[in-house]
């Protein structure tokens, strides 16, 4: 798995519990150090060890986990080039659903050896769409769930989200458009640099 990915777990673990929680994820996982790098690739079997013994120590459920990470990758200052990766989707939240497909390539023009598990968005008519994420770590339809509830607010769209079904390496949201309108979304600039 890429550094960057396994970094992004231990972010969210650090910016929202705190420093000591994460080293104690790290080492009940077996990470050592306990701090990925983010341009380095390591053992696909060492994400679900940390995201397993991180849902433990905050007595969550892999899903609940996985879709608080989504919203965290959205919304905390921290992560805002996620953010306007996001953003750049498209003016409104039905243009972004509708750029989730190309979604891995354009992570991959940040950063060339990146390669996010393939989704595919499925439109229904009437605001009704689902996206299809492959799985190659369990949740991961629930961290794309999280990450279209915190965009779809950042939009100002109210959208109803929800995991529709999980099969082996697969998992599938149901995506409701309710109003693209719905309040005042959060100010985004296409110009304005990150630091």
């Amino acid at each position: 798995m890429h550094g960057l990915i396994n970094r992004s777990f231990q972010n969210f673990m650090r910016d929202s519990y705190g420093r000591e929680k994460w080293l104690e994820a790290a080492a009940r996982a077996g990470v050592s150090p306990p701090d990925f790098e983010a341009m380095l690739t390591y053992d696909d079997a060492l994400t679900p060890k940390v995201l397993d013994a991180m849902a433990t120590l905050l007595d969550r459920s892999r899903a609940d986990l996985m879709e608080d990470i989504g919203i965290y990758l959205v919304t905390h200052p921290n992560t805002e080039a996620v953010r306007r990766l996001l953003r750049f989707g498209g003016v409104t939240f039905e243009d972004f659903l509708h750029s989730l497909d190309d979604l891995p390539d354009r992570a991959r023009m940040a950063v060339a050896d990146l390669h996010l598990p393939a989704i595919e968005l499925h439109a229904h008519g009437a605001g009704r769409f689902r996206l299809i994420c492959a799985c190659p770590v369990a949740g991961f339809g629930h961290l794309m769930a999280g990450v279209l509830r915190a965009i779809a607010d950042d939009y100002g769209a109210l959208a109803l989200i929800d995991i529709d079904s999980t099969v082996a390496g697969q998992e599938t949201v149901c995506i409701q458009l309710v109003e693209a309108e719905y309040a005042d979304g959060r100010i985004f600039e296409l110009g304005k640099r990150v630091s």
